[in-house]
C-alpha cells in the first residue's frame, strides 16, 4: 500500500515538474498553483475529518464562476503540450495504480479507499476548479476533461467512474451552479479534500426517460423538498452531496443535496460496475437546493454527462483491444499464434476501427461544447455508437479469449459487464 501512495505521489508531482519546465506554464499563467502544489505536496500527512463534522458555509467573498469558452476555428486533434503531458500521467498511473487493484475491488464490490488519497496526490479535483478558487480551469477545459476519463478508464472502467464522480460533480456546479450555490459548494471542495460527491439520476422504471422523471420536487417557503427513489448511484452510500435530477413543476432539473437521515440507502445488486458500490436512495420528504438559474440547460448537462460515460467507453474498448492483441500473439494453436488465423486477426481490427470512430465522435462533440456551439447531435451520435460499439467490442474480447474469456482470471469478463453500463446510464457524471 506504502508502495502505491507514494507511485500516486508521484505521478502527481511528475505531472507538475513537467509543467513547471514548460513555456506553456506562463502562457496558462498556472506558476503560482504549481509552486503551491509542489510545497503541499511535500509535506507528510493529510488533515482527516470526521464525516459528520463536514459543513458546507458560504463564503460571501465567492462572486459566481463562468468559465468562458475557448475560441476555435477549427477542429483540431492535436493535443496541446499540457494535454498531453495529462494524459501520459494519467495513463501511467491508470496501468500502475488503477489495473492492480480492479480485479479485487470487483470481487469484494467494495471501492478501494486508497483511491481518494491517489486522487488527491494526483490534484484530480483541481483540474475542475476555477483558478479564483486556487484550481487550474481558467475557461472550459470539456475536451480535457473527455482525455482524463478515457486515459484512467484504461485502468478499469468501474474505478474510473468513482474516481470521476467527485470530479464530475464540481465540474457541473463550475459550470451551471447559481452564485448561492457555488458560493457554499466550490469553496468546499476546494478546502477539504475529504469530501465525497456523486449524481442521483437513474431511476428504475423500463425504458427509463431522463425527461420523464418519477423523482418529484416541490418549492415550500422558499425551498425545496424531494421525494422519490434514484438507483444505480455511484458511491451513494458514502457521498456526502448530492446532484439529483427530479421534476418541478412538469420540466425536469437538478438540485443539490446534502446528505441528512431522510434519505434511506439499499444496495442495488447489478451486473457491473460492481466496485462503484452502486445503491438505491429514497428520499423522503428531502430538502434540496437547485443548482441552476435562468442559464441551467438540462439537455446540455445530460449530453455532457453522456459524454464521459463515452470516452470511459473508448479507454476500456483500448484496453480490451491491447490485451487482446497480447493474448492473441502469445496463444497458439496448431503450432502458430491464433493471431494468425483471419477470424481473429479481422475481429481486432475491427475493434481498432470502431474505436477510432468512437473517439472521433466523441472528441467531435467535446470540441463544439467547448466553444460554445450546438452539440447534441454529436453527443446524441456518439452516445449510440458507443452504446452498440463497446457491447460488441466486450463481447468479442471474450470471444476471442474463448473459454479463457469467460473466466475470472482474466480481466475482459469485467470488461464485458462493465461496457455494457455505457447503453444503460444516462449522465451521471459530467464533462
Amino acid at each position: 500500500m506504502t508502495n502505491m501512495v507514494n507511485k500516486a505521489q508521484g505521478f502527481g508531482l511528475s505531472l507538475l515538474t513537467k509543467i513547471a519546465g514548460s513555456d506553456v506554464l506562463d502562457q496558462l499563467r498556472l506558476r503560482k498553483f504549481v509552486e503551491k502544489s509542489l510545497y503541499q505536496s511535500s509535506k507528510a500527512g493529510f488533515k482527516t475529518l470526521n464525516r459528520t463534522q463536514k459543513t458546507f458555509k458560504s463564503n460571501k467573498n465567492v462572486h459566481k464562476q463562468r468559465l468562458p469558452n475557448q475560441s476555435k476555428s477549427l477542429f483540431d486533434l492535436s493535443l496541446s503540450e499540457e494535454q498531453q503531458m495529462t494524459c501520459d500521467a494519467m495513463g501511467q498511473f491508470a496501468s500502475e495504480v488503477l489495473y492492480p487493484l480492479a480485479h479485487l475491488a470487483d470481487q469484494n464490490e467494495k471501492f478501494p479507499t486508497e483511491l481518494w488519497r491517489y486522487s488527491t496526490d494526483l490534484g484530480l479535483n483541481f483540474y475542475a476548479l476555477p483558478e479564483a478558487l486556487g484550481g487550474v480551469a481558467s475557461e472550459k477545459n470539456i475536451v480535457s476533461n473527455i482525455l482524463i476519463a478515457e486515459q484512467l478508464s484504461g485502468g478499469d472502467f468501474s474505478l474510473t467512474a468513482g474516481l470521476l464522480s467527485t470530479f464530475s460533480v464540481i465540474n457541473a456546479i463550475t459550470q451551471w451552479g447559481s452564485e448561492s450555490i457555488q458560493s457554499k459548494y466550490l469553496t468546499s471542495f476546494a478546502e477539504d479534500s475529504e469530501i465525497q460527491a456523486s449524481f442521483a439520476v437513474q431511476e428504475a422504471t423500463a425504458a427509463f426517460n431522463p425527461f420523464k422523471l418519477k423523482t418529484q420536487a416541490r418549492e415550500h417557503q422558499g425551498q425545496y423538498i424531494l421525494s422519490g427513489e434514484k438507483t444505480l448511484v455511484i458511491l451513494g452510500k458514502s457521498a456526502d452531496v448530492l446532484l439529483v435530477s427530479a421534476d418541478l413543476n412538469g420540466q425536469p432539473d437538478i438540485f443539490m443535496v446534502t446528505r441528512d437521515n431522510s434519505i434511506t440507502v439499499k444496495k442495488t445488486a447489478a451486473m457491473g460496475l460492481k466496485a462503484t458500490e452502486t445503491v438505491t436512495l429514497h428520499f423522503n420528504q428531502t430538502p434540496a437546493e437547485r443548482l441552476g438559474d435562468e442559464d441551467f440547460n438540462y439537455t446540455e448537462f445530460l449530453d455532457l454527462g453522456n459524454l464521459m460515460w463515452c470516452a470511459m467507453a473508448v479507454g476500456t474498448c483500448e484496453a480490451v483491444k491491447k490485451y487482446c492483441i497480447q493474448y492473441a500473439n502469445e496463444r497458439t494453436a496448431f503450432g502458430e499464434p491464433i493471431s494468425h488465423r483471419q477470424s481473429v486477426a479481422f475481429m481486432i481490427a475491427d475493434m481498432a476501427i470502431e474505436i477510432d470512430a468512437m473517439r472521433l465522435l466523441v472528441l467531435s462533440a467535446a470540441s463544439l461544447a467547448e466553444s460554445g456551439q450546438s452539440f447534441h447531435r454529436e453527443a446524441y451520435l456518439a452516445r449510440l455508437l458507443c452504446a452498440e460499439k463497446s457491447m460488441q467490442i466486450g463481447t468479442n474480447g471474450v470471444q476471442i479469449l474463448g473459454g479463457h474469456g469467460f473466466t475470472k482470471e482474466h480481466p475482459v469478463e469485467r470488461w464485458y459487464r462493465d461496457l455494457r453500463a455505457t447503453a444503460i446510464l444516462y449522465s451521471g457524471l459530467h464533462a
